[in-house]
């Protein structure tokens, strides 16, 4: 969605952050400075200013930090925030003017990654995975562990917010600082290198899914046989793995082929790796989708076969008891006259016949191997 640039939704910003965040109508200032959990605020975890693509030292204020980019006229502000509350977003919102609904982004949690793009300014939502270490593969351990990272970039600015415990980007920032080239290309950098890391998380969590597809597949086609609950249980963990990385297909397809002024043109080739990436990991995951589709089934072939041979077996012995109930039900009637009744040896001889038509259809059964 395209909205006309910064400038003229100064007082929407505010409308929307008293009615979207329920900020009360006169609004106290934000200290910045609260040393509960972090030198610059209880949610803001790092602001550093990069010029020429070098960080610049010192540990800045978000607001002195603008300052020192925009009086040199080039370079941007990396804002770090962690699930921040509506008050400590509040002056970061009206700091760089935010859009409205870019403000709600940040604040709320997206059922799915998207890309939104207003003017100059784009927001992006990624949602990392991890893959939770386990010893043993149950029906009920947790196997992917997602988190949300929303990107906000503009001419001089990216504010990145995380939500949950999952997708730290100290790792992003150390491999940028690395690369001041490609960092001074601006804040679509970070836009970027976020992407391009969530997007190899769900690579190596993919990876890591299907040694666990391995250990159920040898499970259904060895002695013991394999649990249907944890097929079913490895099926939803890979829909959670699926939700992160397939609607990535449309954000990394426009920020690779539409020109907008929120990445630089240096930039937009590497999206196009990051989508390569994506396309396989999304091939990757519809195939083991198929593979556990496919164990299911053949665990199903497997127990039909089970239950078809017990079924003959419960049929031939069924057989084999019918012959003594039928000759015992018949002497059982009590008439007067019956074959061999009043012989000496009939019961003997009635009771071998019994024995021998029974051995007679057990190994009759046993030779069609239905016993």
């Amino acid at each position: 969605m395209l909205v006309p640039t910064r400038g003229k939704h100064v007082s929407a910003v505010t409308r929307t952050l008293r009615s979207v965040v329920k900020l009360p109508g006169r609004r106290r200032p934000v200290d910045l400075s609260h040393p509960a959990r972090s030198p610059l605020g209880s949610s803001v975890e790092n602001c550093v200013v990069y010029v020429d693509g070098h960080r610049q030292p010192g540990d800045p204020t978000p607001k002195d930090a603008v300052d020192r980019v925009r009086a040199k006229g080039h370079g941007f502000v990396w804002i770090g925030l962690h699930e921040p509350d509506p008050h400590a977003l509040a002056p970061i919102a009206q700091l760089f003017d935010l859009h409205p609904l870019a403000v709600e982004a940040a604040l709320r949690q997206a059922p799915r990654p998207r890309l939104e793009v207003f003017g100059d300014m784009a927001v992006a939502v990624f949602k990392p995975v991890a893959y939770a270490e386990h010893d043993e593969l149950t029906s009920n351990c947790e196997i992917v562990e997602s988190g949300e990272i929303t990107v906000l970039t503009g001419p001089d600015y990216v504010v990145t917010v995380q939500h949950g415990r999952h997708g730290t980007l100290g790792p992003v920032r150390e491999s940028l600082e690395l690369q001041p080239e490609l960092l001074s290309c601006g804040p679509s950098t970070v836009l970027h290198a976020v992407a391009d890391q969530v997007v190899n998380e769900c690579l190596d969590v993919a990876d890591a899914i299907l040694t666990d597809i391995d250990t159920v597949e040898a499970d259904v086609f060895g002695d013991g046989g394999a649990d249907v609950a944890r097929v079913y249980h490895l099926k939803r963990e890979l829909l959670e793995l699926k939700r992160s990385v397939a609607p990535l297909t449309r954000p990394l397809q426009v920020l690779a082929e539409k020109p907008m002024l929120a990445v630089d043109p240096a930039i937009r080739p590497y999206f196009r790796d990051v989508a390569d990436h994506q396309a396989r990991v999304t091939e990757q995951i519809n195939g083991f989708d198929e593979l556990l589709n496919s164990i299911l089934q053949a665990n199903i072939a497997r127990v039909t076969m089970a239950q078809n041979e017990d079924m003959r077996k419960i049929s031939a012995w069924v057989a084999i008891l019918a012959v003594p109930t039928m000759v015992c039900g018949v002497y059982g009637m009590n008439f007067d006259h019956m074959p061999e009744l009043r012989w000496t040896y009939g019961y003997p001889v009635v009771l071998c016949v019994i024995v021998g038509v029974c051995l007679t259809l057990h190994r009759a059964f046993r030779r069609r191997g239905w016993l």
